[in-house]
């Protein structure tokens, strides 16, 4: 992976081809020029289907033997995943791609008229240009393995996202019908609290069915059942204030709801299987889990997001990638806070964040670097800072374990941390 902005300019030769795409759901805009900046021929409109694509290759290729062009780089804004099936036949056809940051575009695209239109014509000029000039990142399209992981991880957030709406929509019900419930239940998700919804999912049906009927059902689907709580559910349903109008088809709602979630909760766990079989199958990612605090789904989260750890030289890349790297607001005498730029792979940095605050429940190592962080004589850090700082230690010991396959050591973080404290 290559870092600086030199090193990408030097990659922009005579013999190279930049081409840039404003990429559309149905249609697709190319331009071509060379490194200097010369357009090389007229504008391309090509639909997103094979002959389109198969029309852009022949453009191209026209192109490069009548401007004597041996190699071409295509930029592109990753405009939502409509650039998904145009970047793979790309890479098929062994041209290089890049992607341009949509901010970049948005403040470059007045250069050359100095007006803020934005046309199909315009767009693939200023996405070239950037390219051109080396403000462009490589394209990472994974490998088979992570990139299942990575589809295995999206399918995940996707399920999780719907169990939590659907239970939201649970907990609406039983403010409506049932307020009382959650006094006896702390969680409607527990096994006896599901028994009883499904069972006895109104006031009127609890004390129809009386503790003793109540008690009879849960012994039926559970290995443990309380007479004291039976009763108390029956007394909460006697003093309820919730609604009885509609209560047949509220029933039914509620009967509705409860399947959906099992479905959905039964697709997390399949996913989730698949996705601790994917994560054992890239190399060394098993002895992430060594470290106390992280868990399948969580080394799951940041290997698919990080890919193969061989394209990066240093893991400061991968906390840039991740949106961790500092910023400064200073001028003049001004100088303002340092933040983290929040600019690159949401998921990623959500998922350390998340991984780090378990850790610091139960991992001695971290949480006694997090009160290091905090209780320095020097520059002391609150606890935000702290935690992000963390987070950058974890990616140093993930890209150290990745690269070289030894054992996460708990002694050698602890000395490591005794050492530094010495030195300050």
């Amino acid at each position: 992976m290559k870092r600086t902005q030199n090193e990408k300019i030097l990659q922009i030769q005579n013999h190279t081809l930049v081409v840039g795409i404003d990429v559309g759901k149905d249609s697709h805009y190319a331009r071509a020029f060379d490194n200097r900046g010369i357009e090389l021929a007229k504008l391309l409109r090509f639909s997103n289907t094979a002959q389109g694509y198969e029309a852009l290759d022949e453009w191209m290729r026209m192109i490069m033997e009548q401007k004597a062009k041996t190699e071409a780089i295509v930029g592109f804004e990753p405009t939502g995943h409509y650039w998904f099936t145009l970047g793979d036949h790309l890479q098929g056809k062994g041209h290089r791609l890049g992607i341009v940051n949509p901010f970049h575009v948005k403040c470059t695209r007045e250069l050359d008229d100095n007006s803020p239109t934005k046309n199909d014509r315009k767009d693939p000029k200023t996405i070239a240009m950037l390219v051109k000039d080396g403000r462009f990142r490589d394209v990472y399209i994974p490998a088979d393995l992570y990139s299942e992981l990575r589809e295995a991880v999206s399918e995940r957030e996707r399920l999780q996202g719907q169990l939590i709406a659907l239970s939201n929509q649970i907990h609406r019900w039983l403010d409506i019908r049932f307020p009382e419930f959650i006094t006896v239940f702390k969680d409607w998700g527990g096994k006896t609290a599901q028994a009883t919804l499904k069972n006895f999912p109104t006031p009127a049906r609890v004390m129809a069915a009386g503790a003793a009927g109540v008690l009879q059902v849960w012994q039926k689907h559970l290995q443990r059942s309380s007479l004291k709580k039976a009763e108390r559910l029956v007394r909460a349903a006697e003093k309820s204030i919730g609604r009885t109008a509609g209560s047949e088809a509220a029933e039914a709602a509620l009967a509705n709801l409860l399947a959906q979630y099992d479905m959905i909760a039964g697709q997390r766990q399949r996913i989730e299987q698949l996705m601790q079989e994917l994560l054992l199958r890239v190399p060394n990612a098993g002895k992430l889990l060594e470290i106390r605090g992280i868990g399948m789904v969580t080394a799951a989260v940041i290997i698919s997001e990080i890919g193969d750890i061989r394209r990066f030289q240093d893991p400061r890349q991968i906390l840039k990638m991740a949106g961790l790297s500092l910023k400064e607001n200073s001028s003049g005498k001004h100088r303002g806070k340092t933040t983290i730029n929040k600019r690159g792979r949401r998921r990623l940095r959500e998922g350390l964040f998340q991984v780090m605050i378990p850790m610091l429940a139960i991992n001695a190592e971290f949480r006694a670097m997090h009160q290091k962080n905090l209780t320095r004589l020097v520059n002391p850090l609150n606890k935000m800072q702290s935690v992000i700082a963390l987070c950058g230690k974890l990616v140093r010991v993930i890209y150290a374990i990745l690269t070289k396959g030894c054992l996460y050591d708990a002694e050698k973080m602890t000395n490591d941390m005794k050492r530094s404290m010495k030195a300050a």
